[in-house]
């Protein structure tokens, strides 16, 4: 059974950028990443994509490509997890043994949570740009009219913003091309505000004010029935009973009993249910019960596990308060790899500690974007340097530019090659 000094588990953004910082600081380490993948992708631009203002195929690298060097690559799927025995099983390769692990595989999209979704999803009007971008580019440009719905799940993921990003570029694209007079525009969402964090919400709500887009919080989707092309919403807000329709009704929103509303779409967008990978979830280093039931149970600010101390997580399936998102990667990477590495050379864990930092990158428009940051608690959080220049909080040209430019080219040439 092959051992290694620091098993990474996962080869997306998490797992590359983690092995490259740590072979910057010390070439001697034995390291191994287990990812089946022979893709990697950038995701933040698959929004982009979804909207016909990128080219999916600029969003595709090659995995070997970004292996940093001197990292074993195991080209396999792990299948489970047993602290106990400091030890990972895979489907083909066999099991290997760690003195420490850093279990990063992403999320896994679960479109058999929402019944009717699987059979809905990528097909004829409903659309994802997390599961195929260009198919919700090809939604947008045959939509004729009617309601445009946007929503997302009541489970954590990647990327909170997402969802709503699309809705405000198809909107636009909506304008441009003659049918927004026609068109309904809704954003319906289990949450209770447009944004967590007040000072990027209140940008938010003046957009979709200004640009008569239908927004409902508190709508949980329940079901789908792809062949009535309906929706079906839970109203959750606490301590309600029952839900009334607004007067003037313009979605042809119906009750069903006294919480559920059924809406008709001409198109469909939404975020799928997502959980972490089945290994996880049923591994002893989840956690087992309440609210963080599934994910991997890790200290919040040192990123160590809590209950096996050479066990050590970030990114989408640790239990993290805060967005999953690869800026939050960014930030907690070092963190992690400080305090690690302190512990090989020590015993003792490092002091370096996560403030929760993430930002989502809204995209308003064609040409337009808020950079949301934020931190624990949903504080506000600003880059010192950007926001010299920028109000982070107002709709911004030069966002855009950040977003459609600088950042792709920072994730694949300095993210994943541990330079930032």
């Amino acid at each position: 059974m092959k051992h290694y000094q620091i098993l990474i588990i996962g080869g997306g953004t998490a797992g590359i950028t983690l092995a490259a910082q740590l072979m910057r600081k010390d070439k001697s380490l034995k390291l191994a990443i287990i990812e089946p993948s022979d893709k990697h992708y950038y995701q933040p631009a698959w929004t982009l994509v979804g909207a016909g203002t990128f080219d999916f195929k600029d969003t595709e690298r090659d995995e070997a490509d970004y292996i940093p060097k001197g990292v074993e690559w195991i080209k396999d799927k792990a299948t489970a997890i047993n602290p106990e025995a400091n030890q990972v099983s895979t489907v083909n390769a066999g099991d290997f043994t760690y003195d420490y692990l850093i279990p990063v595989p992403g999320l896994v999209m679960a479109p058999e949570l929402l019944p009717g979704l699987p059979e809905a999803l990528d097909k004829g009007v409903v659309c994802s740009n997390y599961t195929d971008p260009e198919h919700t580019w090809e939604v947008l440009q045959n939509f004729k009219g009617g309601n445009a719905v946007f929503t997302q799940p009541t489970t954590p993921i990647k990327c909170g913003g997402a969802p709503q990003k699309i809705m405000y570029m198809a909107e636009e694209y909506f304008r441009k091309s003659g049918v927004r007079d026609k068109t309904n525009v809704l954003f319906a969402t289990p949450g209770t505000v447009i944004f967590g964090v007040p000072d990027f919400a209140k940008t938010l709500n003046k957009i979709i004010f200004d640009r008569n887009i239908l927004f409902k919080p508190f709508y949980a989707p329940i079901k789908i029935d792809p062949i009535k092309q309906e929706i079906t919403f839970r109203y959750s807000k606490p301590g309600e009973s029952n839900c009334t329709i607004m007067e003037g009704n313009p979605l042809g929103e119906e009750m069903v009993g006294a919480m559920d509303i059924n809406i008709h779409y001409d198109m469909l967008h939404l975020a799928p249910p997502q959980t972490a990978p089945k290994f996880i979830r049923d591994s002893k280093i989840s956690i087992q019960e309440g609210p963080g039931k599934g994910w991997v149970d890790v200290d919040i600010h040192t990123m160590q596990h809590l209950r096996y101390p050479n066990i050590f997580s970030l990114g989408d399936v640790a239990f993290l308060p805060t967005a999953k998102t690869g800026a939050a990667i960014r930030k907690q990477a070092p963190i992690l790899v400080e305090n690690l590495l302190k512990m090989i050379q020590s015993g003792k864990l490092g002091e370096h500690s996560y403030d929760g930092y993430s930002s989502c990158p809204i995209v308003t428009g064609y040409s337009k974007m808020v950079l949301c940051e934020f931190k624990y608690d949903n504080e506000r959080a600003s880059d010192p340097i950007i926001t010299k220049f920028v109000d982070t909080t107002k709709e911004q040209y030069s966002m855009w530019l950040l977003k459609k430019y600088g950042l792709p080219f920072m994730y694949w040439n300095l993210m994943l090659r541990g330079k930032a």
